[in-house]
């Protein structure tokens, strides 16, 4: 914690206070560290309005906040929009609304309490989905305006420090709950992982994430410089270029410039499948990608994308085969 805010350098940070262990350990922790570096602490509970009694438990949140001498403690209501995965709708509401409060009270970072469990159940999985470097990376201790300072601690550790202090925490049924993918990691693969492979497997997933980050943000730089030079003023891809590129290269610039034009990320398989445009090409078609298509056109890859039923390129040209 010290670290990561004398690295940092903040004048003011926000904690993302749930009302669980994590949160609460997390909370208790900058209101040890921060007043000694100077540093203004504010405390925001966001209340997805998901479960009976929510309120309340927010409540009890803020005024834990308050009583550890938060310079503002807040709780802000949210909506959660329907549709597709209820994790990933809670967490777009709730990443939207701790920005809002961070510019709010004029914070530099935004403190979230993910621990080193977390890292390792988004390793696993990053690993299942087959989603490449950028997932085993896992989680970043700094993300822009986010930061995770326990994302060394195991979580047994934040539940033993409240207990240790006497801080009131809540346990959010949902993490019980079996029908969510990662709370059946935590109760299931985790502890079968760690009982058959001899115990430190958690440990071990978090060391193979920081590493794959250091290689991930090395990737990343090379693909930025890459981009640069394949892609022409209206966006398209220069097939020649591409083929000079090592493969991890090349399919990561696709990766990247398609997903920057449509809005959407790619998944392995459609990356795998544009990237057949550059080096296995044998007159196929258009390829579907989220949110757009992609084709081969007179050694270029021109990426359009899609509203409605029809696609939209940056500029039109006529088709042919290279």
């Amino acid at each position: 914690m010290r670290l990561l805010l004398q690295q940092q350098h903040p004048t003011a940070v926000l904690v993302a206070l749930s009302g669980g262990a994590d949160s609460v350990a997390l909370t208790a922790a900058v209101a040890h560290v921060a007043p000694k570096l100077g540093v203004r602490w504010h405390a925001v509970t966001v209340d997805h309005q998901l479960q009976p009694g929510s309120a309340e438990v927010a409540e009890r949140a803020r005024r834990t906040a308050a009583h550890l001498g938060a310079s503002t403690a807040a709780v802000l209501p949210v909506e959660v929009a329907s549709g597709g995965s209820l994790e990933e709708q809670a967490r777009v509401a709730r990443y939207a609304a701790l920005e809002r409060q961070r510019q709010r009270v004029g914070a530099d970072l935004v403190l979230v309490a993910h621990t080193l469990d977390d890292q390792a159940e988004t390793v696993l999985l990053g690993l299942a989905r087959g989603s490449g470097t950028r997932s085993l990376a896992g989680m970043r201790r700094v993300s822009g305006t986010v930061a995770r300072p326990l994302l060394g601690v195991r979580r047994e550790l934040t539940r033993a420090s409240c207990h240790a202090q006497g801080l009131p925490v809540w346990d959010d049924p949902q993490n019980l709950d079996p029908a969510f993918l990662r709370v059946r990691l935590r109760q299931h693969v985790l502890p079968m992982l760690e009982r058959e492979l001899g115990g430190g497997v958690a440990a071990a997933l978090a060391r193979t994430a920081a590493q794959a980050a250091d290689d991930d943000d090395l990737l990343s730089q090379l693909a930025g410089e890459a981009l640069e030079r394949v892609r022409a003023d209206d966006g398209a891809l220069d097939v020649a270029a591409l083929q000079a590129l090592p493969a991890a290269l090349a399919t990561r610039v696709i990766k990247d410039a398609v997903g920057a034009r449509c809005g959407r990320g790619l998944s392995a398989r459609h990356v795998h499948e544009v990237y057949r445009l550059v080096c296995d090409w044998c007159g196929q078609g258009p390829i579907d990608v989220p949110g757009g298509q992609v084709r081969r056109d007179r050694g270029r890859l021109v990426i359009a994308t899609k509203v409605g039923n029809t696609t939209h390129a940056e500029e039109h040209t006529e088709h042919g085969t290279v």
